[in-house]
């Protein structure tokens, strides 16, 4: 853990300017460890999570979000109950950040049609199977097309992949941080709701 005590580690403002550099840096690196949260959904009964890929960042909207196949089951989930909670965690930076909010599902609208215009040739391969994602089979297989798997298609082929694509948002109510220090180990609180920002220290 570190032995010295950071700019934020007393300061809620720098705390939460801390979280959205760290949400931007997710987005603009593939290789920074907040690009890959856990998304947590669930209905009465069971929660269910599973790692998304962070394509879009509004601190000023307080909005996050990921891409996805309509056809999913997480997307069945969130019709149901689309309170939802997002998992992050930075092991060199010691935070871990869980965000709770409201998902919405976009499809075929004008936030889907902007998010396929920069999706790339190789992330459509995702949405061009015939077969819904989680089905059922006999032998082990990507659900894909032979050209499709070996990537032999073209950027207008993969148009057809636009049926199947929707773009997650969520409206996020709350942050939790949890600073982890070798000086003693900082948490935090921070409400989003109706437009406010309100935050609080919580023992870690």
């Amino acid at each position: 853990m570190q032995k010295y005590k950071p700019d934020y580690y007393n300061d809620l403002d720098k705390v939460y300017s801390k979280i959205w550099n760290l949400l931007n840096s997710g987005l603009l690196n593939r290789d920074a460890p907040f690009h890959i949260p856990v998304f947590i959904c669930g209905d009465k009964n069971k929660s269910d999570g599973r790692i998304v890929v962070l394509r879009g960042v509004d601190k000023k909207g307080k909005i996050i979000w990921f891409h996805s196949d309509i056809r999913s089951n997480k997307v069945k989930i969130l019709k149901h109950n689309p309170e939802v909670s997002l998992l992050f965690y930075d092991k060199s930076e010691k935070i871990q950040l869980r965000i709770s909010g409201h998902a919405k599902i976009n499809y075929q609208n004008d936030v889907t049609k902007k998010s396929w215009k920069k999706t790339a040739h190789m992330s459509r391969q995702c949405y061009l199977g015939d077969i819904a994602p989680g089905f059922d089979v006999s032998e082990p297989t990507s659900g894909l097309t032979a050209n499709v798997d070996n990537l032999k298609y073209t950027i207008e082929e993969s148009e057809i992949g636009y049926k199947n694509f929707c773009v997650i948002e969520t409206f996020i109510k709350s942050i939790e941080w949890l600073y982890l220090a070798a000086k003693g180990h900082r948490r935090a609180y921070f409400s989003l709701k109706n437009n406010s920002l309100e935050k609080k220290w919580l023992i870690p």
